[in-house]
């Protein structure tokens, strides 16, 4: 093949279709938990999602309640990723191998944001939130029906492999993927490029900013306990039982039963056999979907 600024067009044309047809078609876990948030800047500030009350009958004067009395931050960090292509490769007509290399750039593209979210959310246990707390606590601060501040726990100890009840059914999600940059494949092919100049190759390269952080730690429940009706039961009802700042229930749906690949067959045992115990009729079946996540094993 002729080394021309056509031809190399032609290729990085070529390349970008395929990337961008496995960055669209791939499927990814993340927006189980996360909700998607642009980002403009360094970093965003958010106020404490968890910091509202409920409706109230509105006699006298509104109430007014400052959402952004307590902030936390979530700084964007850049990622990347680059290979070099000989000329001497493009001059002997094999960039064609380079086909199924773009498409598998696409696919690591899309799902990138596992490889933040998942980790920081295994990690719960050990790292602080919003509130002070650790995400996954026994101790939250919390609200009892009459708006009194109480502890409240989304985490049950154990020494079991940790499964999750999850409400994703709500605007805010348990987790944040804050979106900067989104991801895209660019390139260096001038003659008068360093590498061309250099060392005789064209360089491609995908890029992103952005990061994982917390979101409502009230939607999600961690157990370490041994994955059984019994304690899927006291799970829903702790999750189930917290309320807002004014004592209204926060009515969370505990609807995803997250667990890794070692639980599926005790997870889907637990939430969709029809009969247990020899013939009981199982009144937890299809109270929530079962989703192993690889990123949880």
């Amino acid at each position: 093949m002729d080394i021309n600024i056509t031809n190399l067009r032609g290729i990085y044309t070529g390349l970008s279709t395929v990337f961008n047809q496995s960055l669209a078609a791939t499927a990814t876990f993340y927006n189980t938990i996360a909700m998607t948030i642009g980002s403009t800047t360094f970093a965003n500030e958010y106020p404490r999602l968890d910091d509202l009350p409920g409706f109230r009958e509105w006699i006298g004067d509104r109430v007014a309640h400052d959402v952004g009395a307590t902030l936390y931050s979530i700084q964007n960090r850049s990622f990347e990723k680059t290979i070099a292509i000989k000329r001497r490769m493009i001059e002997d007509d094999q960039v064609g191998i380079f086909t199924p290399i773009a498409a598998q750039y696409g696919q690591d593209g899309a799902a990138f944001p596992d490889t933040l979210v998942w980790p920081l959310f295994k990690k719960g246990e050990t790292t602080k939130c919003y509130d002070g707390q650790y995400y996954f606590d026994t101790d939250h601060p919390g609200y009892n029906e009459q708006g009194n501040e109480i502890s409240v726990s989304n985490f049950t100890p154990g020494a079991q492999p940790a499964w999750y009840l999850i409400d994703d059914t709500q605007v805010i999600k348990p987790m944040i993927w804050q979106n900067r940059k989104a991801i895209k494949l660019t390139q260096m092919f001038a003659e008068t490029d360093p590498n061309v100049f250099w060392r005789d190759e064209y360089v491609w390269g995908a890029d992103t900013r952005g990061n994982a952080g917390f979101g409502l730690w009230q939607l999600a429940h961690k157990s370490k306990l041994e994955l059984t009706i019994e304690n899927y039961e006291a799970a829903r009802t702790a999750m189930q039982s917290i309320r807002k700042r004014d004592g209204q229930i926060n009515a969370i749906r505990p609807v995803k039963l997250l667990v890794p690949p070692a639980l599926e067959g005790r997870a889907r045992s637990v939430v969709e056999a029809a009969l247990i115990k020899g013939g009981e009729t199982n009144i937890w079946a299809k109270t929530a979907t079962v989703v192993s996540i690889p990123h949880l094993a």
